[in-house]
């Protein structure tokens, strides 16, 4: 992996509308992981590291962790279906932004507080499940942060 010094990691971005992390390894390089489509779950993807350092693309963006937590969870709802109850808080939040715009209104902000609450809830959840499945990626620690 090829160094880049001063580079802060952990890093959060969007790359084309899904979630990416650049974290940093024990032997002091990095590994890109991008959340799946399919899964919502963590593939590693080093050859964007250079693409997204350097915003080659038109489509990358750079994300606090708090919003890359948001973001996360947002895709997770949009790209994934299931049971449990992790799906059924995606359908709360859901409900709570189909009354808003069928009520022809902007969410309160209650309704943005409670959001936000509940997608760190479920990241933290979603990610407590893929480290007991062995996904080397996961990191519920991030939902936890203020």
């Amino acid at each position: 992996m090829t160094d880049f010094p001063g580079l802060a990691l952990p890093s959060y971005h969007l790359y084309y509308a899904s979630p990416v992390k650049i974290v940093a390894t024990p032997e002091g390089g990095a590994r890109v992981w991008r959340v799946s489509m399919d899964t919502g779950g963590w593939v590693e993807q080093n050859q964007l590291l250079e693409e997204i350092l350097f915003a080659v693309g038109g489509e990358i963006f750079t994300r606090t962790a708090d919003q890359f937590v948001q973001e996360v969870e947002m895709y997770r709802a949009h790209y994934l279906t299931g049971e449990g109850p992790i799906f059924a808080l995606y359908e709360t939040i859901s409900a709570i932004r189909s009354s808003a715009e069928q009520q022809g209104r902007r969410l309160k902000i209650e309704e943005i507080a409670l959001i936000a609450g509940v997608r760190r809830r479920t990241f933290v959840m979603f990610e407590e499940e893929l480290q007991r499945a062995g996904d080397p990626g996961a990191d519920p620690s991030l939902g936890r942060q203020p």
